[in-house]
C-alpha cells in the first residue's frame, strides 16, 4: 500500500493517464482554477485527499436507460 499524502504535478498527471497536461496544471494554478494544492518553496504537491474530493466534484452521475436493463430484461 502506498502511504504517500502528495503527489507532484508529474504524478497527478499521470493519475488521470496524460489527459490533463502539465501545462494545463500551470495555467490552472495560475488562474485559481482546478485541483487544490500546497506551495512549499519551489514545489507544488497536491495532496491526494484534495484530488479524490475534486474527482467527486467533478463526477458525472448518468441516467439509466430506459431500454436497456442490466438485468437482462427488456
Amino acid at each position: 500500500m502506498d502511504d504517500r499524502k502528495f503527489l507532484t504535478a508529474e504524478e497527478v498527471s499521470e493519475r488521470y493517464r496524460g489527459s490533463i497536461s502539465l501545462g494545463t496544471f500551470r495555467n490552472w494554478r495560475a488562474a485559481r482554477i482546478g485541483p487544490a494544492y500546497v506551495k512549499l518553496g519551489k514545489a507544488v504537491l497536491y495532496p491526494i485527499e484534495e484530488l479524490e474530493t475534486w474527482d467527486q466534484k467533478n463526477k458525472v452521475a448518468c441516467r439509466a436507460s430506459k431500454r436497456f436493463s442490466i438485468d437482462g430484461g427488456a
